[in-house]
């Protein structure tokens, strides 16, 4: 089981991620949040997984997408860092991840897929990493974190993103 972190394993802007993940066992959490959030959207229609809230917002497929590049990002420097490669990492430009993405042209049914499979991808790369593993420490953005860190920062990445398609997305659409 991959525990929650201290809060001294991560930079404190993760700290509304971590805090959102309510289990204390990391792979039950990503494997039924990644079920949850595609049960939630996989009935939307492509006009629906289209809408923006508000003008200069992504859509919901592009908060998909963006999810998706995000838990790919997150999962490749708990790779490095698993693997004891203490090269510093560097951050990224979400915004220009989704603007050069065209996660509009694809449907949702793709997107959600994708979603599943990379999102299987990080419990197949998490699962089998030691307590040693899971506690190694890396640099991303000038900023120390651990492997069991990255990882909650996943599921809590797609659980905020998961209310904010809830609140502002869904609930306008109704």
């Amino acid at each position: 089981m991959i525990h929650k972190p201290a809060i001294t394993e991560y930079p404190t802007y993760f700290t509304k991620y971590i805090e959102l993940v309510a289990t204390d066992d990391l792979l039950q959490e990503l494997q039924m949040n990644g079920k949850q959030i595609i049960a939630k959207l996989q009935d939307l229609s492509e006009d629906e997984a289209n809408f923006r809230y508000a003008p200069g917002k992504w859509s919901i497929k592009e908060v998909i997408g963006h999810m998706i590049d995000t838990e790919r990002i997150m999962s490749y420097r708990a790779l490095r860092i698993a693997r004891g490669d203490v090269t510093p990492l560097p951050g990224f430009d979400e915004n220009a991840y989704v603007k050069h993405s065209d996660f509009s042209e694809r449907t949702l049914t793709n997107l959600l897929n994708d979603f599943s499979i990379v999102r299987q991808s990080t419990i197949n790369l998490l699962e089998p990493l030691s307590a040693d593993a899971c506690s190694r420490v890396g640099v991303v953005s000038n900023n120390e974190i651990t492997v069991r860190a990255l990882g909650f920062i996943i599921a809590g990445h797609e659980l905020h993103h998961r209310n904010v398609i809830v609140e502002r997305y869904i609930s306008a659409l109704a």
